[in-house]
């Protein structure tokens, strides 16, 4: 790495208070063994990698390694995290290590939420907070040090993070940066920082036995809900009979919070005498995430999504229950949109998982999938990078700015043509003139959705549709929630005729009521019915509806969380939404906005061909072309 330009360094805080000079480690962590190797280094180098298991304790203990190696004088450690509740709990576990009131010299800060203040020298906060202070003041001056916790994730803003931090250090001399991750690629990690050095920890000290307990699928060849809930179920029966109560407890991985809330319901049904139930997901109250980590008086099972995979670590875990899936945010070429899928997980992730439950005991991971499946899958989970829209990155990119996508230090750049592409669609969009953000994309790129979706959005709430639209695109941007079974195609197609398109809207004329009507407004439709049908049923009866009418209920619930999370988000950006209900035009002007590449032209069948002006063949009629919605 090139040497670093003269730069004043970072304001001085002053000397460690003595809670915070001399920290204690805890003799039971493995990584307490490396700390004063760890140390040294932080006292020798600018970019420290610390690779190790789960369960070495990594999280919790770097930030005081930094603190005994006299960082946090003259600026703050920084020390990000993937997600909300992380941050919070690593935070107050550091400050209770300590001795120290959380929100002194411990603190934290999360999106709309901050205990933090001037004496604070470790600051936990999520990744993308970071980024938008580095947004603001580029050279990130109130930080000494900053740790990226969780690295081997490889999401956009820890590679973003890690490009601008190999910048940063070759403009601040006095920057230190630690890349910390369990389960790490050292050697790709150590050259992107020119060959920075690497301290591997170990990890649990305890060994886990794996079972391998597949899906029965009886004659199909793929499991339905249905078959993982019964796995699940007979794993949790299983464990009841031959473990003690009340002894260790158990860790079952779930997809995501929706999955969680339906899980939860389905055990209490079955186990409500023998365990307690705790669900664990990010939007979780605190007051729910407290009960996690206070002991219980029955054995407990914690429904918990990948958050508890490293980010998080849950007390007291004796078995895992691993079921192999996990929400993944992929980009789908074919419908050229943003997807959050929910697929297998890979081979690092699965090793994590079944880590959990070593850490107090011998323990325990049951894996609901076969070993041949497991050695199938990919090592590790290809970056976000490799996996998303390049307009969004472009997008992101220009709203942080970081300057061009060609010459940022991605540890994985992408293709020049894939970046082309890119920037051609946000020209479309509106999102850019030359190399500057117009305001259009600069509210785009404050929605977490495809940018052509966030288009439809900026233009709906312009022109007065944005009540209607966030319907629509919350339904494109998640998986379609009507099912087609193979055998029962007829009755599916059936059970949906009632949600097809509107004709006679109020305030149509006769002639307009017989035109045919978008395919878009199924979807207004549909989700006026499940609004209706949702306020007359019990959950329980909802759903029942819900499958005699071939539709999802998780792809419906996945529907309405997220246009919850899109109201939200236009809410606090102060979009205006309609209360006029929206007509055929003004919606489908929104919905344009962001779909002109899709614009096809649709010619009449049938007629006859004439000849071009140059000698070709024209169909009879072609002048004539409508398009097709």
């Amino acid at each position: 790495m090139s040497p670093a330009s003269p730069r004043p360094r970072a304001p001085r805080l002053g000397p460690l208070p003595a809670a915070l000079a001399n920290p204690q480690f805890p003799p039971d962590l493995p990584i307490t063994a490396r700390i004063d190797e760890i140390v040294a280094l932080l006292r020798a180098e600018r970019v420290v990698i610390v690779a190790g298991e789960t369960g070495s304790g990594k999280t919790t203990q770097l930030p005081k390694a930094c603190l005994a190696a006299g960082l946090g004088q003259r600026g703050v450690i920084a020390h990000t995290q993937p997600r909300r509740l992380a941050a919070r709990a690593v935070s107050a576990r550091i400050a209770e290590e300590l001795a120290v009131e959380l929100g002194a010299e411990v603190g934290y800060a999360v999106r709309f939420a901050e205990r933090a203040g001037p004496a604070t020298r470790v600051k936990v906060m999520t990744d993308g907070l970071l980024l938008a202070e580095m947004q603001r003041r580029p050279l990130l001056p109130r930080y000494e040090c900053v740790i990226v916790d969780e690295a081997h994730e490889r999401s956009l803003n820890v590679d973003f993070l890690l490009g601008g931090l190999k910048r940063l250090l070759q403009r601040r001399g006095d920057l230190q940066v630690v890349i910390t991750s369990a389960t790490i690629d050292v050697a790709a990690f150590a050259a992107h920082f020119g060959g920075a050095p690497v301290v591997e920890v170990a990890g649990r000290g305890h060994p886990v036995e794996v079972v391998y307990r597949p899906v029965e699928t009886g004659a199909r060849k793929s499991a339905s809900e249905a078959d993982g809930e019964r796995a699940l179920v007979d794993c949790l029966t299983h464990i009841a009979k031959h473990a003690p109560a009340g002894r260790r407890d158990i860790l079952v991985f779930q997809s995501g919070e929706r999955e969680i809330l339906h899980t939860a319901r389905l055990l209490r049904r079955h186990f409500a005498d023998r365990f307690a139930i705790l669900p664990l997901y990010a939007r979780l109250p605190a007051a729910e995430q407290a009960r996690i980590f206070a002991p219980g008086g029955r054995q407990r099972v914690v429904l918990a999504t990948n958050i508890a995979e490293t980010s998080l670590t849950v007390p007291n875990i004796g078995y895992v229950v691993d079921p192999g899936f996990a929400r993944v945010s992929r980009y789908s070429y074919r419908a050229k949109l943003q997807r959050l899928h929910v697929e297998p997980i890979a081979n690092a992730s699965a090793a994590q998982r079944a880590g959990r439950c070593g850490r107090v005991a011998p323990g325990v991971c049951y894996r609901l999938y076969s070993e041949q499946a497991l050695l199938s899958r990919p090592a590790y989970t290809d970056p976000e990078l490799k996996r998303t829209n390049l307009a969004a990155v472009v997008l992101a990119m220009r709203a942080f700015r970081f300057g061009p996508v060609e010459t940022f230090p991605f540890m994985d750049p992408p293709a020049p043509r894939a970046v082309n592409d890119a920037v051609r669609l946000l020209e479309e969009l509106q999102a850019v003139d030359g190399d500057a953000l117009t305001d259009i994309g600069r509210a785009m790129a404050r929605l977490p959705v495809d940018p052509r979706l966030a288009r439809m959005i900026i233009e709906a709430s312009r022109v007065g549709a944005l009540r209607e639209t966030l319907v629509i695109v919350s339904a494109l941007a998640a998986q379609d929630p009507r099912l087609r079974p193979l055998d029962r195609r007829a009755a599916a197609d059936q059970a949906h005729a009632r949600f097809e398109t509107a004709h006679g809207a109020a305030g149509e004329s006769a002639n307009e009521k017989t035109k045919p009507r978008s395919d878009f407004q199924t979807y207004l439709r549909l989700w006026q019915w499940l609004e209706d049908a949702r306020a007359e049923h019990t959950r329980a009866g909802f759903r029942r509806l819900l499958e005699s009418r071939f539709l999802s209920p998780a792809r419906v619930y996945e529907w309405r969380a997220l246009h919850r999370q899109l109201l939200l988000a236009c809410r606090e950006m102060h979009l205006k939404t309609n209360t006029q209900e929206a007509d055929y035009a003004t919606l489908h002007q929104a919905l344009l906005a962001g779909s002109l590449g899709f614009v096809g032209v649709k010619r009449d069948p049938g007629r006859d061909e004439r000849p071009h002006r140059d000698g070709g063949q024209q169909p009879r009629g072609a002048g004539r072309q409508r398009v097709v919605e």
